[in-house]
């Protein structure tokens, strides 16, 4: 046989052993890649995403998508020939499968959790599109869960109302956690409470809750490496109560990301004209009570996936604008936003075609 052949024939086989151990040698990685975008002014299943009652509405036009991230599940076992085309392709992302999935986190508990995320940031979207309106919306501190075999167990309740600790008023959820390691492990704490049934019943009536008790607790030690911090094993949260109904409707979706576009479409139902002027606006970014957009993962495949779906200008979070304008594609405008605000200051630009003065992204 020819050397020139055998030569080529060897290194075939190399080639082909090569891709055989590829395909059954398998690596610690996941992938994300661009996943759907909705537009939050319009339908998903035949039903408006955001509904709104009990409040004057407005008709609205173009777009404000939110957009999403496929990511493969928590038993996906990716092999080293899918690792290098991942790599090499540009519409996906390869990551460690951590960073997808934290060490020990099941399918079903990052289902939950990215569930409560979603649930979440609607309450915050609709907290800071009214807030941006100047609409009033009522808070109170509430127990968002208690953990079990904790000092709480039995004593507080998800959905009690709490109204102070040692005496002291609690504004925010912060206080709560504040005013209790102020004690010693070991040391007892007061809170005073109204019961969860009492308080949802007073919030459905349009009425000031009564009925507060003193539960005592014994604060046991915070897990290593905080053993010198007292807790008493409750999560406490913000509880709101809206002066009409606001139901956002999107189902197979989860996380914090789409808070942003949520509270925009809001403003956008809720106010004459439209924020938009008729042009295909896609974003994304979580958002507080306050306003302040806050950054997400995967930008870079949620950029493909605005693009694709015909979007010209992209809100970034202020924290995201470096990844992103590494890699944007083209024909996509970013604008960097830090707050509700200035979002919807960005969205008045770009209506009046006024957009020389868009905050944009640099990679650097």
């Amino acid at each position: 046989m020819p050397r020139r052949t055998l030569t080529l024939l060897t290194s075939t086989l190399v080639l082909i052993a090569l891709l055989c151990g590829g395909v059954f040698f398998t690596v610690p990685y996941g992938e994300m890649s661009p996943g759907p975008t909705v537009n939050t002014l319009g339908k998903s299943g035949g039903k408006p995403v955001l509904q709104i009652s009990g409040h004057k509405t407005y008709p609205t036009s173009g777009n404000l998508n939110m957009v999403t991230v496929r990511v493969t599940t928590a038993d996906y076992n990716m092999n080293l020939v899918e690792a290098v085309y991942g790599w090499l392709a540009h519409d996906t992302l390869v990551v460690p499968h951590n960073t997808l999935y934290p060490q020990g986190t099941t399918e079903q508990e990052s289902t939950q959790q990215n569930a409560e995320e979603f649930s979440e940031s609607q309450e915050s979207a609709k907290v800071a599109a009214l807030t941006e309106l100047g609409i009033p919306v009522k808070s109170r501190i509430v127990v968002s869960t208690v953990v079990k075999d904790s000092p709480a167990e039995g004593k507080l309740h998800a959905g009690d109302l709490i109204r102070a600790v040692d005496g002291t008023p609690v504004k925010e959820p912060t206080d709560v956690a504040k005013l209790v390691t102020r004690h010693k492990p070991g040391q007892d704490v007061v809170f005073t409470v109204i019961p969860a049934k009492a308080a949802a019943d007073a919030a459905k009536a349009g009425e000031e809750p009564k009925g507060s008790k003193k539960v005592t607790m014994t604060t046991e030690k915070a897990p290593a490496p905080d053993a010198d911090r007292a807790i008493v094993g409750i999560t406490a949260g913000t509880d709101h109560t809206f002066p009409f109904d606001i139901n956002i409707k999107l189902a197979d979706v989860g996380g914090p990301s789409a808070g942003l576009m949520f509270s925009l479409g809001l403003v956008d139902k809720l106010t004459p004209g439209s924020l938009t002027g008729g042009k295909f606006i896609a974003g994304t970014g979580t958002i507080d009570d306050k306003g302040v957009v806050g950054p997400i993962g995967g930008i870079e495949m949620k950029l493909i996936a605005a693009r694709n779906a015909g979007a010209r200008y992209f809100l970034t979070p202020a924290d995201n604008c470096s990844a992103a304008a590494a890699d944007t594609p083209s024909g996509l405008t970013l604008v960097k936003v830090k707050t509700m605000d200035g979002a919807k200051k960005a969205l008045d630009e770009i209506r009046t075609g006024n957009t020389a003065s868009l905050s944009s992204c640099s990679a650097t």
